[in-house]
């Protein structure tokens, strides 16, 4: 089999990826990879390298945050070059970042195949940033590997060929299946003094919560309510995005808040899996707390994980961030019947013997 070539930016798509990278060096499968470094921080970048053992990417791009077009148009010009010269027989995307997104474009324009791992996935709100990287990239590939079959029908309704379309379940249970048990070793909780069950976990990272003043205050809020209540802190490992946020707004964290830098991978799955509940307006930790089996309350309006909704181990927090508390007080008070939702863990080795084949 000829190359494969990785592209990716952020730190869940490192993660996501790092089972296949993973396979393809189990079968001697040569692969390159690109890193653009849109998660520039070492804290949300490179932490996650060393902690799973994933090679040492071969071109690091080393782009970092700037707006959607200066950031999108400078992962592009990079890009090309190094597809033009490594020549990869396909190109493996993840999600739905502006570094998928230049990664599909480039490819797909060079005529070299797209695949594009956690494809169909869809949040019904198009002023997401996420949500247009998400269709576009979709439309640009070849291969769709989706984790579930709703996603799958989401492709299926946008006209796209059942033909490219495999359900392959979602790499991110092979990598927490795989990590969970080593990050009972983490000494984060000793660390923070906190105890299993005994905090909240939160994260705020997405755009529009972050950038609308009033969002992000009631937020705050709601999480010191929630703290109040159940006399427990919550633990929030703070995005560069909304540290400067808070300080822009000059919104300052209560006490019963315990901010903290962004973690490592096993710490953070340490906090996850210990977490009385995680709130989050992030999508991958929506799939990473119901593979724990740790409910999660999503401070958005939309999710494009509506799977996780289903047997009410995620709560979709709505427009009205007031009922933060409310919200939280029903998840808690629910006896939740967990599904398998994405998958036996294996879906690194479904990926690659579906390229292996078409390739």
């Amino acid at each position: 089999m000829k190359k494969i070539c990785f592209i990716f930016g952020t730190r869940p798509e490192i993660i996501k990826c790092s089972s296949l990278i993973f396979e393809c060096e189990k079968r001697n499968i040569p692969f390159v990879i690109i890193h653009t470094n849109q998660h520039y921080s070492n804290n949300l970048d490179q932490i996650f390298f060393d902690e799973l053992k994933i090679p040492k990417a071969k071109y690091n791009l080393n782009i970092g945050s700037a707006s959607h077009a200066i950031q999108t148009a400078k992962m592009l010009e990079s890009i090309e070059p190094i597809l033009l010269k490594e020549k990869p027989s396909i190109v493996l995307i993840q999600g739905d970042t502006n570094s998928a997104l230049s990664g599909a474009l480039c490819a797909v324009k060079l005529h070299i195949p797209v695949g594009h791992i956690e494809a169909g996935l869809r949040s019904g709100d198009r002023n997401m940033p996420e949500e247009i990287n998400r269709i576009i990239i979709d439309h640009s590939s070849d291969f769709l590997f989706t984790p579930t079959n709703e996603s799958k029908n989401n492709l299926i309704k946008e006209g796209i060929s059942n033909k490219k379309i495999f359900i392959a379940g979602n790499t991110i249970v092979d990598a927490t299946i795989a990590n969970s048990k080593i990050a009972k070793k983490s000494k984060i909780l000793d660390k923070l003094k906190i105890k299993k069950g005994n905090f909240f976990l939160s994260t705020v990272h997405r755009q529009e919560n972050t950038d609308d003043k009033d969002r992000l205050s009631s937020i705050i809020s709601g999480l010191n309510s929630v703290s109040k209540k159940y006399n427990m802190p919550v633990v929030l490992p703070l995005h560069p995005r909304t540290k400067k946020m808070l300080e822009v707004f000059s919104i300052k964290l209560p006490d019963t808040i315990i901010q903290i830098e962004p973690v490592g991978y096993l710490d953070f799955l340490m906090l996850q899996q210990s977490a009385k509940l995680v709130l989050t307006d992030s999508g991958g930790i929506q799939e990473e707390t119901h593979i724990l089996k740790i409910p999660c309350v999503t401070l958005r309006d939309t999710t494009e994980r509506p799977e996780t909704l289903i047997d009410g181990g995620n709560l979709l927090l709505g427009a009205d961030f007031s009922k933060i508390l409310n919200v939280v007080e029903k998840i808690l008070a629910k006896k939740i019947k967990w599904t398998s939702l994405f998958g036996d863990g294996t879906s690194a080795t479904r990926i690659i013997d579906i390229i292996r084949e078409k390739i």
